[in-house]
């Protein structure tokens, strides 16, 4: 999977940081989704190869506007795009009513279907071929929303020592079987399926939206390898500001990651006071402090990609 960020910034952009929108894509065709659509998330794209007629769904965490105010214009770039394929819009309700309520006070008038998944109703909010979208309840001041995206690849892998054990010489017979085609040699027929095998390879990250108790995803961690999470605060900034935002510190995520043997973790949604040099240090140095796996803060447009074996590498912007 890859991870693109079009936003990092808590509650209002700022100059170097938009507020928050991530892109997810998978290894399995164009296709992509997009969890949360801060203002602006449509001019982060543009800096980026995403194109607006490969998105698969919108995936809303909450009804803040730091989270969705980008989404009517977004939708009707798409539109002016020459969209025509629908789109799946996963968000609360007041998210979809806001939605519609917009779409028919600004006579917006888009050329494809904008299909609705309620969250309230179902956990698996999104299924395709080797594409399986959940999403798990947050704490936060409004009703908040992570979602897990798990992608699973196939691979054809020939059986080489059988191969050469019959005699066959690698060549185009062995790629022949390997893409399902039965062979004949030496007046036998080598079936396809005798000297093939599945390997099946899972990816799976979680994406929280705001949260103040990273510990109500404890079950949903279970098999991700990588999870990624707001840490608006260091925890003595979140000392002084209070329990009234309802949002987490970096050591309150540090220590639950550690908790679960998370083996990536990576940081975003930063408030305004830690966006400088000192601050992020801060921030670094808190999460290290409590937690052993790789950890990252997110830059507006990094890229990180998560193979097959777990392994992450960033690409930064």
């Amino acid at each position: 999977m890859k991870l693109t960020f079009l936003g990092t910034s808590s509650g209002t952009p700022t100059r170097h940081r938009n507020v928050s929108g991530l892109a997810v894509q998978t290894v399995l065709g164009a296709d992509w989704f997009l969890v949360d659509c801060g203002e602006g998330t449509q001019h982060r794209v543009l800096q980026t190869p995403l194109s607006l007629n490969d998105l698969a769904a919108v995936c809303i965490t909450h009804v803040h506007g730091d989270h969705c105010y980008g989404l009517p214009g977004l939708l009707a770039s798409a539109g002016m795009g020459k969209r025509t394929k629908p789109l799946k819009l996963i968000a609360p309700l007041p998210v979809w009513q806001w939605f519609e309520a917009t779409r028919t006070l600004t006579d917006l008038h888009l050329p494809y279907e904008v299909e609705h998944v309620d969250l309230d109703a179902q956990q698996l909010v999104y299924e395709a071929p080797g594409v399986r979208i959940e999403r798990h309840a947050l704490l936060h001041r409004v009703p908040s929303h992570a979602y897990r995206v798990q992608v699973e690849t196939r691979r054809v892998r020939l059986k080489a020592d059988a191969l050469r054990a019959v005699g066959l010489p690698p060549g185009p017979a062995w790629r022949a079987l390997q893409s399902g085609e039965d062979v004949s040699f030496n007046g036998d027929v080598l079936r396809s399926a005798d000297f093939t095998e599945t390997q099946v390879d899972t990816a799976s990250v979680l994406v929280g939206g705001d949260n103040a108790e990273p510990a109500l995803l404890r079950d949903a961690c279970q098999g991700v390898q990588l999870l990624v999470h707001e840490a608006t605060f260091t925890q003595d900034a979140l000392d002084k500001v209070g329990p009234g935002p309802m949002h987490s510190s970096a050591r309150l995520l540090a220590e639950f990651a550690q908790s679960v043997e998370m083996p990536n973790l990576i940081l975003t949604h930063f408030s305004a006071r830690h966006q400088n040099e000192q601050g992020m240090a801060a921030l670094m140095a808190e999460t290290q402090a409590h937690y052993r796996g790789n950890a990252f803060l997110a830059n507006d447009l990094d890229v990180y990609e998560l193979d097959s074996a777990g392994e992450v590498t960033v690409t930064r912007a």
